[in-house]
């Protein structure tokens, strides 16, 4: 059993250099672990790259780019041991006797983040670009009554929609994984339904136990949380557990504990699309273009914020 034919891996058919990266930074990375081993079997050249957390001045290694900004990591490169999940999902892939580094690099706003990928494309010589969010945050529009956590994620999407580069597209994985950030998931389901008639919708798949897809997944999850404990990733290891067979109140890390949960097999599903109708359709996309750093992103999602009403919270009827 493995993943089919499907629209989302049919844009990819004709690339042989594909980056996956990170669209939010941290864990999000080791939710594109399924689509990696995928397109590795499909003998194609990948690549992981992550908006990393971690203090990346407090590792070595090769530093890439026109600036300088990507930090090659590998197995063995120091750095923060508490929180770097991008070094120790590159030793789990040595633990299974592959070598495969993660390019790194901060927060920034997405007129950096552009020339980052700009460089990444050009150091790679890619022909795609895939951003991997874990969750579904990145498809609100801005108008919603939450919006999650926008920033990362946002800045990413409107860096990649300037990138001149033939695919480029989104993949979602972990619907309901949002709603303690406030996600109405409503309004998720309503930017599939936007995005279907444009042809933005790539479709959806199940990651489902018996593919070697979801076992190198649930693998590469335990073994990146078992080295940080108190840091375990609430929204990866709730996959795992939705892609298992688990269900309702069950939690994997004890972080969710005093928390209501609610696993379920929608969490497993991975979600495609064309990253340019995602952008477009974003509200506050051109308030994203000019930032420089975080503090630029948050200032300009506050600006647009202050430019609209929310509308109101929708219950998906049972």
């Amino acid at each position: 059993m493995t993943l089919g034919s499907l629209p989302f891996l049919e844009k990819l058919a004709p690339c042989k250099r594909v980056l996956l990266a990170g669209a939010g930074g941290g864990f999000d990375i080791l939710t594109g672990v399924p689509l990696y081993g995928h397109l590795k079997s499909q003998g194609k050249e990948v690549f992981l790259a992550s908006l990393s957390f971690s203090d990346l001045a407090r590792a070595s290694g090769r530093w890439m780019g026109s600036a300088k900004r990507i930090l090659e990591v590998r197995p063995g490169c120091g750095g923060e041991d508490h929180y770097f999940p991008e070094r120790y999902l590159t030793e789990w892939f040595q633990s299974q006797g592959q070598d495969v580094p993660v390019y790194c690099f901060r927060t920034a706003g997405a007129a950096i983040l552009l020339q980052i990928y700009q460089d990444l494309v050009k150091e790679l010589n890619l022909d795609a670009v895939v951003l991997v969010d874990g969750g579904t945050d990145s498809l609100m529009r801005g108008d919603e009554p939450g919006l999650g956590s926008p920033a990362e994620d946002m800045s990413s999407i409107a860096a990649v929609h300037k990138l001149d580069l033939p695919v480029r597209l989104l993949l979602n994985l972990g619907f309901g994984v949002d709603t303690h950030h406030g996600v109405c998931h409503a309004h998720v389901l309503e930017a599939v339904a936007d995005l279907t008639p444009t042809g933005d919708f790539l479709g959806a798949f199940s990651l489902l136990p018996g593919m070697p897809e979801f076992q190198a997944f649930a693998g590469a999850v335990r073994y990146v949380c078992e080295r940080m404990p108190g840091h375990e990733s609430i929204v990866t290891t709730s996959i795992v557990a939705a892609g298992e067979g688990q269900f309702g109140d069950h939690h994997p890390t004890s972080r969710t504990h005093g928390t209501p949960q609610f696993i379920n097999p929608l969490m497993s599903m991975y979600w495609g699309f064309e990253l340019d109708g995602v952008a477009r359709r974003c509200l506050y996309l051109d308030y994203l273009l000019e930032t420089y750093d975080r503090w630029d992103v948050h200032r300009a999602i506050s600006n647009f914020l202050y430019t609209v009403t929310p509308r109101e919270w929708q219950t998906i009827p049972l």
